[in-house]
């Protein structure tokens, strides 16, 4: 993420249905189905032309907590006051159009959840292991699918924080303060030493009891590894060096293989434990200059290959991540980091490989030189639609897309965000076949229709089409251009269509489950004109 009190990268500022029911009184009902029969799949063969809607698009922002950035607004707040601002902020992103989002529980190795392990973030209470009297990530996981949007759990692997005031003021259960060997000082930072395998069982144990503990839908690491070069600064792992960097050449490699061993064993064990939890990272926008290896892009800036030690080539040919959001934070013409440039060149790695990409995007550097305009964002996803491989984006961060970037945002959404979009599919989901909805019905009241429908077993979400005409297609339920909103699935799952179209319609509902596979849909309830 975007790094804090002025330290930065070395180019610019970075990060960081069934029978419808008869008409009820006062609203005109849905007629019963002739086509009532049991429910087919959507057809695959349909090839819909997508264009800058997909059906599946990944849509997130970062909810960041470190330093309050995003939420809650500052420590000590009521629960009453977190819970409302959290819920603020979950609105703001279903209404952006957005269908993930990235929550910050683990900023500083502490945590925003009920642990065992680590002690609460002081960014509640104001004091590190202050309990705020609720459990913030269950509240937010349940108000995210409610809202149709994932909540994607993110971690900082190594960071422990700042010397003023988190290496001054860790609670006594802190790891770093019960295993002081753990803690490397770099600068004014400190850092779990990723070349500790204490350290490595340690952070994985942390994440797999978030997953074992909590509905999340991922598990998101950012770009904090080893940490980004402070001049005249060494980190000072000589130590784990001596006693387990036997078997490389150089501290490079080994401090590679750190790194990569803890994302392919967080990888393997989500993968044993709920595989339809999707694990992704967000790296620094460059993998390695060109001018460093023929491989890599044309670009003059910090590697993160070589300063935090961040393989992220290698863990997507090695399919140990299901995504990458490389935090292409820079505009096109930059000359050190052309977006043009970055953004075909992770296509090129992603191509084939099975492994998700998303594009990070810089809300926060709207209004900026180079980033102004409404179109600001909006012009990074009109390149990134030239190219396929290109999933999704997230942008840092929330608060920015409801402030700095208000507009670009706005000119975003009317752009690209016209259509909902399901969320991306876990690895799996090809192979299954959730439960449908069985029973819908829609009436009309008023200027709105309303739909309400009987829950579907097993059901995450729920995809809500609208198909006008009298035509009974399958393929209409095929692309983005009938999807009309992905919704949470409840007890008594309902949505309203407030715009309806004039004329015949028939609506359909299908049940996404735990890997967003997607059921048949539900046996249209069909309205007729007005």
């Amino acid at each position: 993420m975007r790094r804090l009190l002025g330290a930065v990268a070395l180019i610019t500022a970075v990060p960081l249905l069934g029978a419808c029911l008869p008409p009820s009184p006062g609203g005109d009902g849905a007629s019963p189905s002739p086509h009532a029969q049991r429910p087919q799949p959507i057809p695959t063969d349909c090839a819909p032309d997508e264009g800058d809607h997909p059906k599946r698009q990944l849509r997130g922002a970062w909810i960041a907590t470190v330093r309050n950035i995003d939420w809650p607004s500052e420590p000590g707040l009521s629960a009453d006051e977190q819970r409302r601002e959290l819920r603020d902020r979950l609105d703001q992103a279903r209404d952006l159009g957005l269908n993930a989002v990235f929550f910050h529980v683990r900023p500083t190795a502490d945590a925003l959840y009920d642990s065992d392990l680590e002690p609460w973030a002081r960014y509640l209470t104001g004091e590190q292991g202050g309990d705020p009297g609720y459990d913030p990530l269950a509240y937010a996981v349940e108000q995210a699918h409610a809202r149709g949007l994932e909540l994607h759990a993110w971690f900082n692997p190594y960071r422990v924080g700042w010397q003023d005031p988190d290496l001054e003021n860790l609670a006594e259960d802190h790891p770093a303060r019960r295993h002081p060997d753990w803690l490397v000082e770099y600068g004014e930072e400190g850092y779990l030493d990723p070349g500790n395998p204490d350290v490595r069982h340690w952070v994985g144990d942390v994440v797999l009891d978030v997953v074992e503990r909590y509905d999340i839908d991922g598990v998101h690491f950012d770009d904090y590894f080893y940490p980004y070069p402070a001049e005249g600064e060494e980190f000072d792992d000589d130590r784990s060096w001596r006693r387990h960097g036997g078997d490389f050449d150089s501290r490079a490699a080994w401090r590679r293989n750190n790194v990569s061993t803890l994302i392919a064993e967080i990888h393997g064990r989500i993968r044993d434990t709920k595989p339809w939890v999707r694990f992704g990272v967000s790296p620094f926008g460059i993998w390695r200059n060109a001018e460093s290896d023929p491989e890599g892009s044309a670009t003059q800036g910090l590697e993160s290959y070589d300063a935090q030690y961040a393989d992220t080539r290698a863990w997507i040919r090695e399919g140990t991540v299901d995504y990458v959001v490389p935090q292409l934070y820079w505009h096109q013409g930059f000359a050190a980091a052309d977006y043009a440039e970055l953004v075909p060149w992770w296509s090129e790695q992603v191509a084939g490989t099975g492994v998700d990409l998303y594009i990070g995007q810089a809300a926060y550097r709207v209004g900026e030189p180079d980033w102004r305009g409404a179109d600001a964002l909006s012009r990074q996803l009109d390149l990134n639609a030239e190219y396929p491989e290109v999933g999704g984006d997230v942008y840092f961060s929330i608060s920015d897309l409801t402030g700095r970037a208000e507009e670009a945002m706005g000119r975003l959404r009317a752009d690209h965000y016209g259509r909902p979009a399901l969320p991306p599919a876990a690895d799996g989901a090809g192979e299954r076949a959730p439960d449908p909805v069985t029973r819908l019905d829609a009436q009309r009241v008023g200027g709105e229709v309303r739909l309400s429908w009987e829950p579907a077993e097993g059901a995450r979400f729920y995809a809500v089409y609208r198909v006008a005409g009298e035509g009974d297609d399958p393929c209409d339920l095929a692309g983005a251009d009938n999807l009309l909103a992905v919704t949470g699935a409840g007890e008594a799952p309902a949505f309203t269509d407030t715009d309806p179209v004039e004329g015949p319609v028939r609506y359909h509902v299908t049940a996404l489950d735990d890997y967003r596979a997607e059921s048949a849909p539900s046996p249209e309830a069909r309205l007729s004109s007005r």
